[in-house]
């Protein structure tokens, strides 16, 4: 089959199942699930793809996996993840979330049901003249907690016999009808960080006689970040930032324990590799001449998304195939994202998916009121629909 009949296959099938693919996504979006807990959101998936015919598989935890197409040859994996995050919603929207203290501030809720309807209108062609190489659908949990439930599915062998991975995510900078497409990292590596520092504590007047506690803590906040920037290139992208800071109660008592929170992140994965000694070890020399007591709790989070070259290409080739200006120039992001694993597996490409409007206001991931425009959920389909007839190597 053609890249262009399958096209027309797939504006066939949207123009019947569009109103269906927004109910569905509003059904999720009104019934958010924490990471590790998306029982519902799996059911739902699992009861629509057996329906459909298929035969998904759940994985250890939640979330499952589903293939389709030729058993034979090259495998191309798509994924979506499924969690939504512990914020409150504030959007008022008719179908808002009724989990109070939860909500889909990320788009999960788009990333499951463009997948589903992908999976769907992959089946249909899969049933007739058949597709041109096998297809796995990961639908993962748990991408919002650290090391995140893409490492979990990477255990249960979901990567196996994959050539490529594609996702999309959400991006509320990107206008619906297009999507960021970058070669390269796309997102960073995430690490988390805590401090923990011990004095004898004692009397302000007298700082001589014990371990200034309070000014090894400022010493840490300020030195830290800045002789990491002074031992590593500064064109890896890497900054260290931190987000509490806790000691003391009393103006004229040096306490005797504090406690320091952050995280460190970085877009080159050989740097990423080196961060946890050499944080040990530039603490350690920071204090080293104040006779604190220190110890330092170094989390790994996830390694940054590092987009192939060609597999980038052929996500940007699906989005032209929409529409000749469907492709944006997109940065290297901060945040973390733990289809990185899946990367470690098998080369592969993230692209950011326009869900703004093209007027008024900008939301912004993980905030309260976040909302996307859902004509994106026809765009997301026809990317990942397209992404896999331009995937024959």
């Amino acid at each position: 089959m053609s890249g262009s009949t399958a096209e027309a296959h797939v504006d066939e099938w949207l123009q019947r199942k569009g109103g269906w693919l927004r109910e569905f996504r509003r059904d999720l979006h009104a019934h958010p699930e924490l990471s590790w807990r998306e029982k519902r959101t799996t059911n739902a998936v699992f009861e629509t793809l057996t329906a459909a015919g298929l035969h998904p598989k759940r994985l250890s935890t939640t979330g499952l996996v589903c293939d389709l197409g030729p058993s034979t040859g090259p495998r191309v994996a798509l994924r979506a993840d499924m969690d939504a995050l512990p914020i409150h919603e504030a959007t008022g929207l008719d179908f808002q979330s009724t989990n109070p203290g939860v909500s889909h501030a990320c788009g999960h809720d788009a990333h499951t049901t463009i997948l589903l309807g992908a999976a769907l209108a992959l089946a249909e062609l899969d049933a007739g003249p058949g597709l041109p190489v096998g297809v796995r659908l990961i639908f993962q949990p748990a991408e919002e907690v650290m090391p995140g439930g893409a490492l979990s599915a990477v255990r249960d062998e979901v990567m196996a016999g994959v050539s490529r991975i594609y996702a999309l995510h959400c991006d509320p900078r990107i206008e619906v009808g297009r999507i960021g497409v970058r070669s390269g990292a796309i997102t960073s590596a995430a690490d988390h960080i805590e401090v923990i520092l011990h004095s004898p504590g004692g009397h302000t007047s007298r700082p001589h006689l014990t371990s200034d506690l309070i000014y090894g803590l400022g010493t840490v906040i300020t030195g830290l970040p800045g002789v990491l920037s002074r031992r590593i290139d500064p064109r890896s992208g890497t900054i260290m930032v931190w987000g509490a800071a806790n000691a003391g109660s009393a103006p004229n008592a040096i306490p005797q324990i504090g406690a320091l929170h952050g995280t460190v992140r970085t877009g080159e994965h050989q740097i990423w590799e080196s961060l946890e000694p050499l944080v040990r070890e530039i603490i350690g020399e920071l204090l080293a001449p104040l006779r604190i007591k220190h110890e330092v709790n170094y989390t790994r989070g996830v390694p940054p998304v590092i987009n192939d070259h060609l597999a980038a290409t052929r996500l940007a080739a699906a989005a032209r195939a929409v529409s000749p200006d469907g492709v944006v120039d997109t940065p290297q992001s901060g945040g973390g994202e733990d289809f990185s694993w899946y990367l470690e597996e098998s080369p592969g490409a993230m692209a950011r998916l326009g869900v703004w409007s093209g007027e008024g206001r900008q939301y912004d991931l993980h905030q309260p009121d976040f909302v996307l425009d859902e004509r994106a959920l026809e765009m997301g389909v026809k990317v990942l629909t397209n992404v896999v007839f331009g995937s024959v190597d």
